[in-house]
């Protein structure tokens, strides 16, 4: 499959775009393929510039759980453009998309919107830092937080040794106020605490982690989490950027029944628009400027396109139903790879409507599980299926997304392709 307009495309946008791309997987080196340049999407397939389609299981990372050009959605974000896109100054809008959230998400009872996921988390952990006066952060192996300083951090050799930053730019002192731990590893965690736990501001984690492909938490991991933070005043903050309003309505704290004090939320609730949230515990919250002393700001947060956007995705999700049935989809089609990837070397995980096929032998708990993985059958796999117009996520380390788009014939499409990717 010759893709001469996207090769051209990519050695102009090397001239003016550090590496041709605003997002580092976006230049597909991982999988040893060139960039694939976007023409249009519509429902569950996207057209390259060079005319050839595909059938998209990344979804733009998660966010199309309607599909791709969904006509309300789109109808919506027009009309308020009609009216203008940004004010910097209060709209309904906000207020209404804000009431929406908190009757969605068990934790948050007020919510702040932003511009982005990273933005979010990074505003969460500031706010947990000055609502309880303390600043060491602990996060896990290969929960992915955005590109905030104090969340480049992986972990020392130790289980609870302080992180080293996993980026340059990001100052050692940094890194020292973050600990990274293994996932699933409630032991580790205890421990920690036990030493340092008076000086401990929050946890941070993905409850159920998609970017080191989809782990989900084994039992008594989430409520230890609850239990222990609880115990020693410490906050518990779920990043559900991607789990909120994929997994259901409420995400993962919904499903679990585990309540944390501060949630992020972001892709899906903006529409396919530049939007993310932070929300939880009033008394919290209410830290914020211009109520209290953290201080948060962003010129577009709450941008009234985005906001109409979210208001209509969600008014779909919440159709009876919907999840039901996108849930039901994703199973069955998962149920049919797992047939056609028996005794190949290949593990699938699977929550809700998300998925990962990993080239492992064994269940994968943690990132050092994720690290053994075998990346260049991964990468072979994935080109395969491209050449067969498949887009899975361009990494071994991610997770795919279905959505309610997702017809039967692309999906039977889809197993053939994998079938066939994993004979020749």
């Amino acid at each position: 499959m010759q893709r001469i307009l996207s090769e051209k495309a990519y050695n102009e946008a090397v001239e003016y775009i550090p590496g041709g791309v605003n997002s580092p997987v976006r230049a597909l080196r991982s999988v040893g393929v060139a960039p694939l340049f976007v023409q249009s999407a519509y429902e569950d397939m996207f057209t390259d510039i060079d005319g050839h389609q595909y059938i998209d299981f990344c979804l733009s990372w998660g966010v199309f759980i309607l599909g791709h050009g969904n006509k309300k959605v789109n109808a919506s974000a027009i009309n308020a453009i009609a009216n203008g896109s940004s004010f910097g100054i209060p709209t309904l809008v906000e207020t209404e998309l804000a009431k929406m959230v908190v009757q969605a998400v068990p934790s948050i009872e007020k919510v702040r919107f932003v511009s982005s996921g990273t933005e979010a988390v990074m505003s969460a952990l500031r706010l947990a830092r000055g609502f309880t006066g303390r600043r060491i952060v602990i996060k896990f192996d290969g929960c992915y937080h955005g590109h905030s300083d104090s969340m480049l951090v992986s972990a020392g050799s130790g289980v609870a040794q302080l992180g080293q930053s996993s980026s340059a730019g990001v100052p050692a002192e940094f890194a020292k106020l973050t600990i990274s731990l293994p996932f699933n590893d409630l032991n580790a965690v205890k421990s920690v605490f036990a030493r340092q736990g008076n000086a401990i501001a929050a946890i941070i984690l993905e409850p159920v982690p998609a970017n080191m492909g989809v782990i989900i938490p084994q039992t008594g991991f989430l409520e230890g989490l609850r239990e222990i933070t609880t115990h020693y005043g410490a906050l518990l903050i779920f990043d559900e950027v991607i789990s909120g309003f994929r997994l259901g309505l409420g995400g993962a704290q919904e499903i679990w029944q585990v309540i944390p004090d501060l949630t992020t939320i972001g892709k899906i609730v903006g529409g396919g628009f530049p939007a993310a949230a932070f929300g939880g515990k009033k008394e919290i919250m209410d830290q914020l400027a211009p109520l209290g002393s953290v201080y948060q700001a962003g010129t577009l947060s709450g941008n009234p396109v985005a906001m109409h956007a979210g208001i209509e995705t969600i008014k779909q999700l919440l159709e009876p139903g919907f999840y039901t049935q996108l849930e039901q989809k994703t199973t069955a089609f998962v149920a049919e790879l797992c047939k056609l990837t028996k005794n190949k070397g290949i593990v699938i995980q699977q929550m809700g409507s998300m998925f990962t096929l990993f080239f492992s032998q064994h269940e994968l708990k943690n990132y050092d599980d994720v690290k053994k993985i075998d990346t260049a059958r991964f990468s072979i796999f994935f080109q395969k299926l491209v050449a067969q117009g498949v887009y899975f996520s361009p990494s071994p380390f991610e997770a795919n997304f279905i959505s309610i788009t997702h017809t039967d014939a692309h999906l039977n499409h889809t197993l053939k392709a994998v079938e066939s990717a994993l004979r020749n």
